[in-house]
């Protein structure tokens, strides 16, 4: 019975651990550039600034409200430490929504 026993006992151990903390994970770096976007009628402006040390690629998604309407994805914008830029977009009628998508690099 007690060699039964033994293997579970070693294995219970070996997940308890040894009582050494593993070195805890280096946080990220904050970073992203902050947008600020309004509507008005069928026009859609966005303005992004980073204050932070690392460049942010930003990138303005207009989805017109009517149906025939063409949604758009504007070309990715590079925004420097310390720098702002402007995002522009329009559509034919009404706009449905319009968001700024972010990538690091």
């Amino acid at each position: 019975m007690a060699g039964l026993l033994a293997p579970v006992a070693v294995s219970a151990a070996d997940r308890a651990g040894s009582g050494v903390a593993a070195p805890a994970a280096k946080a990220p770096e904050p970073s992203g550039a902050e947008c600020r976007t309004s509507v008005v009628g069928s026009r859609v402006v966005a303005y992004c600034h980073n204050a932070y040390p690392s460049t942010d690629h930003v990138q303005l998604h207009t989805e017109c409200a009517r149906w025939w309407d063409v949604d758009a994805d504007g070309e990715p914008v590079a925004v420097r430490p310390g720098a702002t830029v402007r995002l522009e977009d329009r559509c034919w009628k009404e706009v449905g929504s319009a968001w700024v998508s972010h990538r690091a690099g």
